[in-house]
């Protein structure tokens, strides 16, 4: 090779490699943080008109951080006012008058740059860690899912170790944390109007799906210009159905990136975990959120591994699995989830 070959080569690979960085800083995008506060909080609603709190672009991360659901009567019933509420709750508590229907404080929401009606929001869930060391469950009178059998209220305190990563429900009970936000939406659709942060949605909000940890992405069908992104209602565990209407209620820091897919189209929101596929049901009976499941299950088995609407259907039989995600928010939740395991390259 002549030095006039040798000098080409290296110049195209300084710039294959210069080419190849800069893809790959604009991959990881700019980081930002967001933190709570009466100017960065929306109380209880989602809503296409609410004014975002930060703009980012496709690519960026944000760390968000949020805080408990739960009340001043709550907190007074548990020991916990005021010493141990944290200062940013109190704020907003104080100083938030235009508040409801629902009852989460949400941080947000973020507008990402480029969104539009009709796109998908894929929301990387890079990191959660607890904020507060404790949590709070409770039920109460005419709420829940066996109303009937307590009409009464109960508010129970959850020590939690962080470096044991354990929940210490009572003597001799240890549940592992296993962190998630039970609200992470989009705007609604701007007819809506403002809509209600507890019954799930097209635009996702209150899933409530344990499955949502650290290492899973989060799919939603954006329906106002920006998305307008909000997360809440921290969770540091939960069982699948959520029955008495709590978790392991608790204030969260999650990381997030979000990138804006123009080459999806969903009708409501899907998930990935690293080893399982999901989708998702949400209506207020429980059987039509079961067959809304199973009908976005059959229909992305056609659209992303090209299977025909019979096979898919009995894939879905055969190696799908059905949860109740919970049954206590107006809209039921039900996820069905299939393995990424079965899907083998040919030989």
């Amino acid at each position: 090779m002549t030095r006039l070959q040798c000098s080409v080569v290296l110049l195209f690979m300084c710039f294959a490699t210069s080419l190849h960085a800069q893809q790959a800083t604009r991959q990881a995008g700019d980081t930002y943080q967001l933190k709570p506060s009466p100017k960065t909080a929306t109380w209880g609603y989602y809503d296409a008109k609410t004014p975002p709190v930060l703009r980012v672009k496709s690519g960026d991360t944000v760390e968000i951080q949020t805080l408990i659901t739960a009340s001043r009567e709550r907190y007074e019933s548990a020991g916990l006012w005021p010493d141990r509420v944290e200062p940013a709750w109190r704020e907003i508590y104080d100083q938030v008058k235009d508040y409801g229907p629902g009852p989460h404080m949400l941080t947000g929401p973020v507008y990402i740059e480029g969104a539009e009606p009709g796109d998908v929001l894929e929301v990387r869930i890079q990191k959660i860690r607890l904020a507060i060391p404790y949590a709070l469950n409770a039920f109460s009178p005419g709420r829940g899912f066996l109303p009937e059998d307590f009409p009464y209220e109960r508010v129970k305190v959850i020590p939690l170790d962080e470096k044991r990563m354990v929940a210490q429900f009572a003597d001799g009970i240890e549940i592992p944390l296993h962190p998630f936000f039970g609200s992470m939406g989009v705007a609604p659709p701007a007819s809506s109007g403002r809509v209600s942060s507890a019954p799930p949605w097209v635009n996702a909000g209150n899933l409530d799906n344990k499955e949502l940890v650290a290492g899973t992405k989060l799919f939603i069908p954006i329906h106002a210009p920006g998305g307008l992104f909000q997360a809440g209602d921290g969770h540091a565990g939960q069982g699948d159905g959520e029955v008495d209407i709590t978790a392991m209620e608790t204030s969260l820091v999650g990381t997030f990136q979000f990138f804006v897919r123009k080459d999806m189209r969903l009708r409501w929101p899907r998930a990935e975990t690293p080893t399982e596929f999901i989708t998702m049901g949400l209506d207020e009976d429980l059987t039509e959120a079961t067959k809304m499941a199973v009908r976005e299950m059959i229909d992305f088995l056609m659209q992303e591994k090209h299977m025909t609407r019979e096979d898919a259907y009995m894939l879905a039989s055969v190696a799908a699995d059905l949860h109740i995600t919970q049954v206590v928010d107006g809209n039921k939740g039900v996820h069905m989830m299939i393995s990424k395991a079965i899907f083998v390259k040919a030989r």
